[in-house]
């Protein structure tokens, strides 16, 4: 266990078998800072014969380039959206690490460079769904990738060594979104000696979660309130998934008349990103229309220049904005430090919030409390705004891990990617009187067949 390993961050796990070794993932830490947000890459012995990829997000590729520094030359494989969503993903990684290190004087970055970036990429291999492939090992181990329905291109991994056989869910999300189906999963027939399963929304009580038509009817009627009493309505969302889909989702009730007209506004790698949704558009659900990227007005840089939030508060508009869980010094924490302090406006988050994120703080905190939006700078106040949550999380609620698990009927079950109450609350009511493992990072679990 690298990374993941009771908590959300950093995701990266080494398995082995027959010979053969195999990274899943290999993710970045969104909380910490400089080489604290790596996975403790200094426990590979050896380098591994290939890394395996669930998504983009960057808890699970951001330290790829760190890996192809230690070790030149190591394929990586994803599926084919996947591979060049990283690319966005971790160029722009860059970019944020050099701006950390010019504003905050965090000397450690850039962790990596453009050239880092660029020469990892070209040792990736796309692959489609549903495709087995064998990889170049000691052994013959057979590789193949399925639908997760978390965002585009991501998907659980089915590894069949001599003698075992894997799965690892990655984020995995059940039902439909609004632009992606839900996950499909390997054959029945298929046996599962080991099952590794996120446990995101294992805290969650399911009566928190409501169907998606309820949800949205709640959250329309909400965001159609604050637009016609004059004021804007800030989305924090991640630049990857959340931010297609929410402002798809805004444009239809704006079409449908259930919410008012006002501009829908985005920012750069939330736009960047949506062209590979437009280029891999045969891959959404096919009732999803994704609407032209010009539908959609572009944000001005509103960390470097403060002046872009009044002109942009100036009339009732709807952002949808990085970072969804609203860390320091992101646009969403920068606008919501100034809407926050006047009543018309309204801040919905829409996604997973981190309890120790400035999103967590000012959702759940009371008027006065105060929250840091900007690293070196003092805390604000809670203020008047409206501030609520609405559930359109793309991961699986638990009764849904559950209904995963008695699927597949795995011998050993290994749980990750979770807070400490998800993980223990998981495998307290879903390991069913197999075999499992909540592991710590550092640790080495042995899984039989």
């Amino acid at each position: 266990m690298l990374g993941g390993g009771g908590e959300v961050g950093a995701n990266a796990y080494e398995v082995s078998c027959c010979g053969v070794r195999l990274l899943l993932d290999c993710g970045t830490h969104p909380k910490k800072e400089g080489p604290e947000t790596l996975p403790a890459l200094s426990l590979l012995g050896r380098p591994p014969h290939a890394c395996l990829f669930t998504h983009a997000h960057v808890d699970h590729c951001g330290a790829a380039p760190v890996l192809g520094k230690m070790f030149p030359g190591i394929r990586g494989y994803a599926t084919d959206p996947t591979v060049i969503l990283m690319d966005r993903m971790l160029h722009n990684s860059v970019s944020v690490m050099e701006a950390l290190a010019r504003e905050q004087g965090i000397s450690s970055y850039p962790l990596y460079d453009h050239y880092d970036v660029n020469y990892f990429i070209r040792h990736m291999t796309g692959v489609a769904f549903g495709c087995p492939f064998f990889l170049p090992a000691p052994a013959p181990v057979e590789v193949s990738f399925h639908e997760a329905g978390h965002v585009l291109g991501s998907a659980g991994i089915l590894i069949q060594f001599p003698g075992h056989t894997l799965y690892y869910t990655g984020d995995v999300c059940r039902k439909p979104q609004f632009l992606l189906g839900g996950a499909r999963f390997p054959r029945r027939n298929i046996k599962i000696d080991t099952l590794i399963i996120e446990s995101t929304q294992g805290g969650t009580e399911e009566g928190k979660h409501f169907p998606f038509n309820e949800e949205t009817d709640r959250f329309a009627r909400a965001v159609d309130r604050v637009l016609r009493r004059g004021g804007c309505v800030l989305i924090p969302s991640f630049a990857l998934g959340r931010t297609q889909e929410m402002v798809n989702l805004l444009a239809y009730l704006q079409e449908t008349g259930r919410v008012a007209p006002a501009d829908i506004y985005t920012a750069g790698l939330g736009r960047a990103i949506y062209e590979v949704y437009d280029k891999f558009s045969d891959l959404l659900k096919p009732s999803a229309w994704l609407r032209p990227l010009d539908m959609f007005k572009r944000m001005g840089n509103v960390v470097a220049e403060p002046g872009e939030i009044r002109n942009l508060l100036a009339k009732p508009c709807i952002i949808v904005s990085t970072s969804g869980m609203m860390l320091p010094n992101t646009p969403s924490a920068a606008l919501a430090a100034v809407m926050t302090q006047e009543e018309r406006h309204a801040i919905f988050f829409v996604g997973y919030l981190d309890p120790d994120t400035p999103g967590y703080k000012l959702l759940h905190g009371a008027p006065g409390d105060p929250v840091s939006f900007e690293l070196g700078k003092p805390p604000v106040p809670k203020g008047p705004a409206e501030v609520a949550a609405f559930r359109f999380s793309a991961h699986a609620t638990r009764s849904e891990l559950a209904e995963i698990i008695d699927r597949f009927e795995p011998r050993n079950i290994v749980y990750v990617h979770g807070d400490p109450d998800a993980l223990a609350w998981m495998r307290e009511n879903t390991a069913n009187g197999c075999t499992s493992w909540v592991p710590m990072i550092g640790q080495t679990i042995t899984l039989e067949a």
